[in-house]
């Protein structure tokens, strides 16, 4: 991916924003300071909770070798009440073990949790954007992206800060304009779609007859969208209640 540079060899911006050529040579303009602001913060982010998950798991190497930890506790607490000439029932000393047992599970419960909203976040931030600006969607689908990302978006994934895609089983998708390097986002959709065994109900200008085509214009009255029953029954159950409240079905 390139800057658009124009003859005088000074970048182009639209609405403010810098112009990029993409190795397919489409063009598309980013805000990149916002972009890499949002990747910075979420990297910082998931790494702060990656290091408190480490420092758990450090504390717990203490008691590597104990095979029962409560009964370790437990016989340390009667030691150390003896040394104090302090006798303690056995029931109390049982009570705290259970609630510095509690603590620590609540800790690792809680850290599991930031993380797994670190990379939800993560993930819409960087798929969902990827979907919003996706220009093969724009040029060729007649499902908007929103309706693309909910159909495919279980196809695609983040690893290292970066987007990859998966075929139907499983396997990362692969470039074809570059050999040996993940597909982008366009390229993974693009080859999804080819492999779908309806794709002519999800593409512009296939399958049309007559004067109009059979997917769905997105514009009906009053601005409500439209789309076709094929393309309905394409979208899961959460997506088909969605779109059962934001578009008008046509035969």
């Amino acid at each position: 991916m390139k800057l658009k540079l124009d003859d005088k060899g000074n970048a182009v911006v639209l609405d403010g924003k810098p112009v990029y050529v993409q190795d397919d040579g489409k063009e598309m303009a980013y805000d990149v300071p916002d972009l890499v602001h949002k990747v910075n913060a979420r990297a910082a982010q998931s790494q702060r909770v990656e290091d408190e998950n480490k420092e758990l798991k450090a504390k717990l190497l203490a008691f590597d070798g104990i095979e029962d930890p409560k009964a370790a506790l437990k016989a340390l607490g009667i030691v150390k009440n003896l040394n104090g000439k302090e006798v303690v029932d056995a029931t109390e000393v049982e009570r705290r073990i259970a609630e510095a047992s509690k603590v620590f599970e609540g800790r690792l419960s809680d850290a599991a949790n930031a993380n797994e909203a670190l990379e939800s976040q993560l993930f819409e931030t960087l798929v969902g954007g990827a979907f919003a600006s996706s220009q093969y969607i724009k040029d060729k689908m007649v499902l908007p992206a929103d309706f693309v990302q909910a159909r495919f978006g279980n196809n695609f994934g983040v690893e290292k800060g970066r987007v990859y895609a998966v075929d139907a089983n499983g396997n990362k998708i692969l470039s074809k304009l570059k050999p040996g390097e993940l597909a982008t986002v366009d390229e993974a959709l693009e080859q999804l779609i080819s492999a779908h065994p309806q794709r002519d109900s999800l593409l512009k200008g296939v399958g049309s007859s007559g004067g109009g085509s059979h997917g769905g214009s997105f514009n009906g009255a009053g601005g409500k969208r439209t789309i076709t029953r094929s393309q309905f029954d394409l979208l899961g159950v959460a997506e088909r209640a969605a779109a059962a409240k934001e578009a008008t079905i046509v035969d």
